[in-house]
């Protein structure tokens, strides 16, 4: 972004530190600011991460500045598509990534089209950057790459990045921190958010058993078919899941899962290979803003494979493969390493080698 020019931008702001330091630095920039809370909620509009808390901490920062503000809400919209679509997927016993469509449909979505495209752009407190190079935009990664959030967006679409800012991007966690105080910033000390964010202090198994309910099935020991335990359904299990499983003399970790007969089945043990794999199956493959198969600025080995860094998780850590394509135009990767818990329905997101670029994600499907 050419700081010399002023802007006007729509700024969308959560009542969390980093939204707000969004806000200072964009007002020190000397941008013309309109701030918005976009009020998401569960079925019955409750739980919608305290809300109410969340719109005065913003209204604060608002005043602060002397800034609009206003509050917008998507409730029926991050219901209809985003929850729905979480629900269906547990529900086929797959697992869900509603933060990456949340992101994809509400903030950059519907927002976009009521409120943000009358803005020359839409900041966000992500930690990610939008890099201009050979005339068009990339999703880059942050310097922090624990808080790195590239993975979060890798299913917008080029037409949305392109008018998105990201100016926390080049700051890692600490360093906005210090700014948040520096600035005398009302949350500057606020806790960070944890889990998904409309279920506010709900527990997410207890909002999956109040839309689910619960159906008991056996865990049965893959290697030898001993009934170890029992689980309340299969939808609150994902493969690679080792925590909350209510098994004794663990490590325990779920490898499959049969949904017709309601049975999870688990491997004893940090090395058992059955939770490990080396190829990953994708379909619903999104580039964000080239196909790599498409273009010549991206090398191809003999067989047509192009190399990749990539996750299949939030985590700081990347994996080294290639990724090709089949003849039906399914995509697969193939790891230099193995990968614990792959988790169908999950998303594979696709990063260049040298792990700057995001080009885009994948869901995971059963070979």
């Amino acid at each position: 972004m050419n700081e010399d020019r002023k802007l006007k931008i729509a700024v969308l702001i959560s009542g969390g530190v980093d939204s707000a330091v969004t806000v200072d630095r964009l007002y020190r920039q000397g941008h013309d600011l309109y701030l918005f809370y976009i009020r998401i909620g569960m079925d019955n509009g409750e739980g919608d991460c305290s809300a109410e808390e969340d719109i005065e901490i913003c209204s604060l920062i608002a005043r602060k500045y002397s800034l609009p503000f206003k509050v917008v809400s998507l409730h029926e919209e991050y219901w209809e598509y985003v929850m729905q679509y979480a629900l269906r997927t547990v529900k086929d016993g797959l697992t869900p990534h509603p933060d990456m469509m949340c992101n994809k449909i509400i903030k950059f979505g519907f927002f976009e089209d009521r409120w943000g495209h009358d803005f020359d752009k839409t900041a966000t407190g992500h930690y990610a950057k939008v890099i201009e190079k050979d005339g068009k935009f990339w999703l880059a990664t942050a310097p922090d790459k624990v808080k790195d959030q590239t993975d979060f967006l890798a299913q917008i679409s080029y037409a949305q990045l392109s008018h998105i800012l990201f100016p926390l991007g080049d700051m890692t966690k600490e360093e906005v921190r210090a700014a948040a105080r520096e600035a005398g910033l009302p949350n500057a000390t606020r806790k960070d958010s944890q889990g998904i964010c409309f279920l506010g202090k709900i527990d997410y198994s207890d909002f999956l058993e109040r839309q689910l309910g619960t159906k008991k099935g056996p865990v049965i020991e893959i290697e030898t078919g001993r009934k170890v335990g029992e689980h309340k359904g299969y939808w609150f299990y994902t493969i690679g899941q080792r925590k909350g499983l209510g098994l004794g003399g663990g490590p325990w970790f779920v490898v499959r899962k049969n949904i017709r007969d309601n049975v999870i089945y688990v491997s004893h043990g940090y090395d058992t290979k059955l939770q490990y794999g080396k190829v990953i199956y994708m379909d619903e493959m999104h580039w964000i803003t080239v196909d790599p198969f498409l273009s010549d600025d991206f090398e191809r080995n003999s067989d047509g494979a192009v190399s990749i860094s990539f996750k299949t998780r939030h985590t700081p850590e990347f994996f080294d493969g290639i990724i090709y394509r089949t003849y039906d135009f399914r995509y697969v990767i193939e790891s230099s390493r193995e990968v614990q818990g792959i988790a169908p329905g999950q998303y594979a997101i696709i990063y260049t080698p040298d792990r700057k670029i995001c080009l885009g994600s994948g869901m995971i499907v059963k070979s």
